[in-house]
């Protein structure tokens, strides 16, 4: 948890290494990669289910992932809310609005250009061992029309309920459409703005609710380590190297497009504004090690939120409105790069040849359609959405989601990665951005620290 440091007080020593969250973290995964091997190693159970261990590993990451997306639907309207309250103390609010949005484009226009020429360099539907049975329809897709459908929400908290037909019965499960909340927030935002003085005991409200929902969320957020050793051990347990083999080029194309995007693509970006890459991975590696392991963009959002304004530098009343619209909506990993490399897999795989205007709705899809994926883990609906528009067969989607959990970490650390860059890149073009902060390069550990100012 937070340690409060007076302003003015003596540095701290530096904390034992068993402390530091990173390595807490990096322990957890090589622990989770050895309970993952002995839990398959084990076979399945007496009954021809999964064993003890595997049943303990999955229980424990399905609650951590539990514990995040609980607390979702409250953090996302609290933060942007409370973003578009900031912009009333930026003198070029809508010159920062419009530059970032310009920023989350290019950046994913460049990030779906490595994924399409991957895709053909590769060619890792011709490249496979995975066999056409495999294929088979997603329970859930994504359209066009459901997509501009989602944007109107259908009550006020976004809520939605579906309901199941099975052999034991009708279920129903409840869920929340984050990009009918993101909508809802951007609306409540701009009406407190447009009220005036009137709305100020909310808007005191709602920051104060915001602060209440993010030390809870710290509190997850320290158990990290915990879910990780469960994610990654239940990842191995289930599907070892088996369905990774079969996938081996696919897979293989898809982080080494991922590799590009984070560690030569934004280096390159950064240095071209005068900005130090080593200086921006040592500040904004906590919030990238952690969206790895959460496969969550918007449960890492208070983290990037800080490393952004903290350890980068972007003044607190930007980076409050811009970390969390790109949590909802700025995705390289899961936007950009999956969905282009995953359709021109299917279409090799099938043997439908594309030609030039569908590698532009490729790009289309990806720029403008990435809101779709609404930061939640998975992108099952962003790839759907591909598929469909391209005209490719949609029972592709059966053929990769045996590795997608696997795929889902590094594409959630880029995600993140692209959050914490457009904000900085952005405030350094305006001449906003504090770069001395920049420059110190803060190390992980403290980023848990809040400075209290002196009384």
């Amino acid at each position: 948890m937070p340690t409060s440091v007076s302003a003015g007080a003596a540095p701290r020593a530096p904390k034992p290494l068993y402390l530091n969250f990173g390595f807490q973290v990096l322990a957890a995964m090589v622990i989770g990669l050895v309970l993952g091997f002995i839990a398959r190693s084990m076979g399945p159970d007496a009954a021809g289910g999964a064993n003890w261990l595997t049943q303990t590993l999955s229980t424990v990451g399905s609650s951590f992932v539990s514990l995040l997306r609980a607390l979702v639907p409250v953090l996302v309207f609290t933060a942007i809310v409370a973003s578009i309250a900031n912009l009333r103390e930026l003198q070029n609010a809508a010159k920062l609005v419009w530059q970032t949005l310009l920023w989350f484009a290019i950046t994913a226009l460049i990030a779906v250009a490595i994924g399409i020429a991957l895709g053909l360099i590769i060619q890792p539907g011709l490249n496979t061992a995975v066999t056409e049975a495999a294929a088979r329809a997603p329970s859930s897709t994504g359209s066009w029309l459901d997509f501009l459908k989602g944007l109107i929400p259908s009550n006020f908290i976004g809520l939605q309920a579906n309901t199941r037909v099975g052999d034991s019965g009708a279920s129903t499960s409840l869920s929340f459409n984050v990009l009918q909340i993101l909508i809802i927030s951007i609306v409540v935002g701009v009406a407190a703005l447009r009220v005036g003085p009137a709305a100020d005991p909310f808007l005191a409200f709602n920051r104060s609710f915001l602060k209440v929902i993010h030390k809870v969320l710290w509190w997850v957020i320290r158990l990290t380590p915990i879910g990780t050793i469960g994610l990654l051990g239940n990842a191995v347990a289930v599907y070892g190297w088996d369905a990774l083999a079969q996938l081996g080029w696919y897979a293989a194309a898809i982080y080494i497009g991922l590799f590009l995007v984070l560690f030569v693509v934004y280096p390159v970006l950064l240095q071209a504004h005068g900005l130090n890459p080593i200086r921006y991975f040592q500040s904004a590696w906590p919030a990238i090690q952690l969206a790895f392991v959460s496969r969550s963009s918007i449960g890492t959002l208070p983290v990037t939120e800080r490393v952004t304004e903290k350890n980068l530098g972007v003044p607190r009343e930007y980076a409050a409105f811009a970390v969390p619209l790109g949590a909802t909506t700025k995705m390289d990993g899961c936007a950009a790069i999956y969905p282009a490399i995953s359709a021109i897999f299917v279409a090799q795989f099938f043997g439908v040849p594309l030609e030039l205007q569908h590698y532009f709705l490729i790009i289309f899809v990806s720029v403008i359609g990435s809101a779709a994926t609404a930061g939640l883990t998975g992108a099952t609906v962003m790839l759907t959405l591909t598929l469909s528009t391209l005209g490719l067969p949609l029972e592709g989607v059966g053929l990769l989601l045996a590795i997608d959990p696997i795929l889902d970490m590094g594409r959630t650390a880029v995600n993140v990665a692209g959050q914490a860059l457009v904000p900085t890149i952005v405030a350094k073009r305006q001449g906003i951005l504090n770069q001395a902060v920049y420059d110190n390069g803060k190390a992980i550990e403290d980023l848990d620290v809040e400075v209290v100012p002196a009384e």
